[in-house]
């Protein structure tokens, strides 16, 4: 197609861009999905699944270094890093396989490769020849890894998760620098497997976690486990023959030089609008140059262009980028009728061990002076310590007169599964009282849930009997 006249047209072919060619392609059979970048999804590709196939062998190779706990003698254990990296090669190139076919089976003419370039509001220049004319557009090109200037000059000792995963067998050693969510789970795992480690972050930041309490915990518990200083002090980051010199002061205050083979940079992400064109169109855009909008209908400004997962920079997770997407196409579909959407609960997970839950409000966005807090030590939690998994505190906030269930973060066993219950119940509007009628199994982790609500519980009565 050279020169072609739509009525919808989405750039990018991810979570999100997808998810939004189907819902605008319920409405019009006129779209077409432009993509210049290889087919597969960030997520299938380069990140949630190969870095789960990754934690999931650090798992099990610390499962079996943990066994002599229990009174069970396994031996000398061995990794063969060759045989791991075989397995998450090969089965992320099967979760890729099943992206690659469902973009396989969009028709042909409504597929379009090369990267696209705003003429002006409505028009799309493809690097590959083409020109679109759309009545609707919806962005979905996602996000980018991006660094500080200090790791630049590393060359090919510089790596982010995309490289990690091509990885035929693993290093020796390297530097992690950032801890949030995939700094901190690339690095434990890497840890467990057999790599030295040492994970340099900042602000005293670990994943997405606000309370100053979980985070005491959380920085003590990966803290003894392998080495990492949340508020690093890295004079110099230089590579050198064989790999890169790090020159740093410990957390004790004294000098250090670690030479490592590789540095992963975890350092975050930027939204993709290097290319776009954006300046030539009349869409709002803010100070970075990222267009301002609407999250509930994910409409630019006033105008017929809509925006949609990691190019958002709003809720940087798949599920969210495929909630974007679906609220996206659904409105570029249907335009000029644009409707809002009840966004769902916030919910974000890292797959460390212990893992790590945020839902709802977090403690730094809630009004503390109007809340009661609830909490469960993990400590001596029934199951968690049959276990061997007696680490971590969830603490949920409520509302100090409503007792409506207002957030939580937790690190501890099974954050993932807590961290769903808990999500369900923030987004079902359930009070405290509420959630306490719920069932709870004995004995099972689920219990340190109750253990915390019946804390906040007892704080919420002693504000009605003050109040009253």
């Amino acid at each position: 197609m050279k020169t072609g006249y739509v009525d919808v047209a989405v750039i990018g072919a991810g979570s999100a861009g997808l998810t939004a060619f189907r819902e605008a392609a319920n409405m019009t059979r006129d779209v077409v999905l432009i993509e210049g970048g290889p087919y597969g999804t960030t997520c299938a590709r380069v990140g949630c699944m190969p870095s789960k196939l990754l934690i999931a062998a650090a798992d099990a190779a610390h499962s079996v270094q943990e066994a002599p706990a229990f009174g069970i003698d396994t031996g000398l254990v061995s990794i063969d890093s060759h045989a791991v990296m075989d397995r998450v090669r090969s089965e992320r190139d099967r979760f890729v396989s099943f992206v690659l076919d469902s973009v396989e089976a969009i028709p042909e003419t409504q597929r379009i490769r090369g990267n696209a370039k705003f003429v002006d509001d409505h028009v799309l220049e493809i690097d590959s020849g083409s020109t679109v004319h759309a009545k609707r557009i919806v962005i979905a090109t996602g996000s980018s890894p991006t660094w500080p200037p200090m790791l630049e000059g590393l060359g090919d000792r510089l790596v982010i998760n995309d490289d990690i995963f091509d990885w035929n067998s693993l290093p020796r050693s390297v530097a992690v620098f950032g801890a949030g969510v995939i700094g901190l789970e690339l690095g434990q795992a890497l840890h467990r497997l057999g790599v030295d480690v040492r994970l340099f972050g900042v602000r005293g930041n670990i994943g997405p976690l606000s309370d100053p309490d979980v985070l005491a915990i959380a920085a003590n518990t990966f803290g003894n486990e392998f080495y990492m200083d949340t508020n690093a002090s890295v004079q110099k980051v230089e590579r050198i023959e064989d790999g890169v010199r790090v020159m740093y002061k410990n957390q004790q205050g004294n000098q250090e030089t670690a030479d490592v083979d590789f540095v992963v940079a975890a350092t975050g992400r930027v939204p993709n609008t290097v290319g776009l064109g954006l300046n030539n169109t009349s869409l709002p855009l803010d100070e970075r140059g990222v267009p301002t909008f609407d999250a509930t209908t994910m409409r630019i400004g006033k105008s017929h262009v809509f925006i949609a997962g990691d190019m958002s920079d709003e809720r940087v997770v798949l599920h969210e980028a495929a909630d974007e997407g679906r609220i996206a196409g659904r409105n570029a579909g249907q335009y000029p009728q644009v409707c809002a959407h009840q966004r769902s609960t916030p919910l974000g997970i890292v797959f460390s061990d212990p893992g790590i839950a945020m839902v709802g409000q977090s403690f730094a966005e809630i009004d503390r002076q109007n809340i009661v807090v609830g909490e469960a030590s993990f400590e001596d939690q029934g199951r968690s310590r049959i276990m061997l998994r007696n680490n971590g505190l969830l603490r949920i906030y409520a509302g100090a007169r409503s007792g409506l269930f207002l957030g939580a973060e937790m690190i501890g066993p099974r954050a993932e599964h807590i961290g769903h219950l808990l999500a369900w119940a923030h987004q079902s509007g359930m009070t405290v009282p509420q959630m306490l009628d719920m069932p709870f199994y004995h004995p099972v982790i689920e219990e340190a849930v109750r253990t915390a609500l019946r804390d906040a519980n007892m704080q919420l009565k002693y504000e009605v009997d003050r109040v009253a």
